[in-house]
């Protein structure tokens, strides 16, 4: 098995957002923010090449929006994620499978291709798309919320394409190499894919923990529908991070792609920032 973050280009959100009543004198050391409040957050996804089968994890922004829709998010689009892909030497059509954590437009959004004549095209024409039946529910009958992070021409069209597979619980998930856990604080059943490489686990950590900053459990953002609950999914992750020696993936962090955790003499956590090259070669 081999693993491969993805780039899909960068975008900005609000900082208060991201890190909800944490004050900006202190997630402002972790990630500065320009003079409109907006922190700059990365779309990184992973690709899993695993035998015959090969597995992607989200698929960023993608590029069909309105220019009105971009303005409010900057997205820099030096990087993309065909173009990623290709420099891996991968081709959209060599996707076996996409997994989808959950359905945010920053998450989903390059699923699915606008077509110049305006019609919308499957982005990996092979693939087989997985997305949890909570989420894909809670999609389509939105709370006041989440109501402006889930666009349909994002996913309904892998419906009609006949490519969507809804996952009811994810131990249905059978693919070798890679477990799913669920967790609902950010939204409604994300999915987050547990890969154990040589023995190793790397969590792809979606929402839940967006960035290295975002370990604290307290640090909850704005978006969550479930704060409370994203503080206990968070602690038990880290205990069982540090107690089984996990590599936390990070999608949205700009500067630390992974970390490794662990106790000082002291008790407290300490995450230690790494690469997935660095720890795996």
């Amino acid at each position: 098995m081999k693993l491969y973050p993805i780039s899909t280009g960068t975008f900005k959100l609000d900082g208060g957002a991201m890190f909800g009543v944490v004050p900006k004198s202190l997630w402002n050391q972790h990630n500065p923010a320009d003079e409109n409040n907006l922190c700059t957050w990365a779309m990184r996804c992973l690709l899993i090449e695993n035998g015959n089968r090969l597995m992607l994890v989200d698929t960023g922004l993608g590029t069909k929006q309105t220019e009105k829709f971009f303005s409010y998010y900057q997205p820099n689009r030096d990087e993309n994620l065909e173009n990623s892909l290709k420099d891996l030497g991968f081709h959209p059509s060599d996707i076996t499978d996409v997994f989808l954590t959950h359905l945010h437009f920053d998450h989903c959004g390059g699923a699915v291709n606008l077509e110049k004549d305006g019609t919308h095209s499957i982005a990996f024409p092979q693939a087989q798309y997985w997305i949890s039946k909570g989420q894909w529910e809670t999609s389509h009958q939105p709370n006041p919320r989440e109501k402006a992070s889930f666009l349909l021409e994002n996913f309904d069209p892998i419906q009609a394409s006949g490519q969507l597979n809804l996952i009811h619980h994810a131990s249905e998930m059978n693919f070798e190499g890679v477990d799913f856990l669920t967790v609902n604080g950010h939204t409604e059943e994300m999915i987050l894919p547990l890969i154990d490489l040589n023995g190793r686990k790397v969590i792809y950590l979606a929402d839940l923990m967006p960035s290295i900053a975002h370990i604290n459990p307290s640090w909850v953002m704005a978006y969550d529908v479930r704060p409370l609950d994203t503080m206990k999914e968070r602690q038990s992750l880290i205990d069982k991070a540090i107690q089984e020696d996990w590599i936390l993936f990070f999608e949205h962090d700009a500067k630390n792609e992974a970390a490794i955790l662990s106790k000082n003499e002291n008790g407290k956590t300490v995450s230690t920032a790494t690469t997935l090259s660095e720890v795996f070669g």
